[in-house]
């Protein structure tokens, strides 16, 4: 079964060569009845613009424009997949937006009109500092109402763990404190070409109206770094660079200098961060 009249994937990448790079953290996802399932797993698209980042050969792409969405913007790095995504521009005219370049670098308001929704297949190697970027504006709500992001299930498992657990952190975190994020969909190695080494997951984000907790994001970016980038440490220990009084600034927080950073709660870190300022 197509979602549209293009040609399988298989075929847009044998006749483009477009051999995925490693070096580029690229697995291309083939079944289009997957990137349409993920397409409607970002919500109603009908009226929505929608910011794709690492659209490769247009699987995701052609699943987002199949399912409504107003507009797409696409930004590639790879020059080669211009060829292949240009196709699904005048199959769907006016709709679809590439541009070639770092998606780091862009400002997606330029481009499109809200309401906005991300929705990618993430590269592997910059899929994180995306995230952490899209969690952390100065300025909230941010410019999208949802993100839903494909990650290796590590990293998936990472964004909706709970206080406690091994994969509790930086990114449990940042995402609990500004969003309400969920795994809504896993898929093998074998879905991807390569097939990566590891599973993969959805995760669905959806923008909380303000964040659960007051606090300045770089502030509360900069505490939760530090203090899970020595998580064996006592947070007294993992902290003190922060400030010179840090353990009076613990107890004031609601927090014991001898606790380990996996057991805090986000209100406490974000009282923390809050006598930062």
């Amino acid at each position: 079964m197509s979602i549209d009249a293009l040609p399988p994937l298989r075929e847009v990448i044998a006749a483009h060569d477009l051999s995925a790079r490693k070096s580029l953290g690229q697995n291309f996802l083939l079944d289009l009845n997957l990137t349409a399932k993920i397409a409607r797993l970002a919500g109603d698209m009908s009226g929505s613009d929608v910011l794709e980042i690492g659209p490769g050969p247009g699987g995701l792409t052609r699943g987002l424009l199949a399912e409504g969405a107003r507009k797409v913007l696409a930004i590639e790095k790879d020059p080669r997949c211009l060829p292949a995504l240009e196709e699904i521009a005048r199959a769907y005219p006016g709709r679809l937006t590439v541009m070639i370049g770092d998606a780091l670098r862009i400002d997606p308001l330029a481009h499109l009109t809200p309401p906005i929704r991300v929705a990618a297949n993430l590269p592997y190697n910059v899929g994180t500092e995306l995230l952490v970027r899209w969690l952390t504006p100065d300025q909230w709500p941010p410019f999208w109402d949802s993100l839903t992001l494909m990650f290796q299930r590590e990293v998936a498992e990472r964004i909706v763990a709970a206080p406690g657990s091994k994969a509790y952190g930086r990114l449990a975190l940042l995402a609990q404190w500004r969003a309400e994020p969920r795994i809504v969909m896993s898929l093998p190695p074998e879905a991807f070409s390569p097939a990566p080494k590891v599973s993969s997951a959805v995760v669905h984000l959806t923008a909380l109206p303000q964040p659960r907790f007051p606090a300045q994001p770089k502030l509360l970016e900069r505490t939760v770094a530090m203090a899970f980038g020595q998580r064996r440490k006592m947070l007294r220990a993992a902290l003190k660079g922060l400030a010179p009084d840090i353990e009076d600034r613990l107890l004031a927080s609601g927090i014991q200098p001898t606790d380990r950073a996996e057991t805090i709660g986000l209100e406490q870190f974000c009282a923390l961060a809050r006598t930062l300022e």
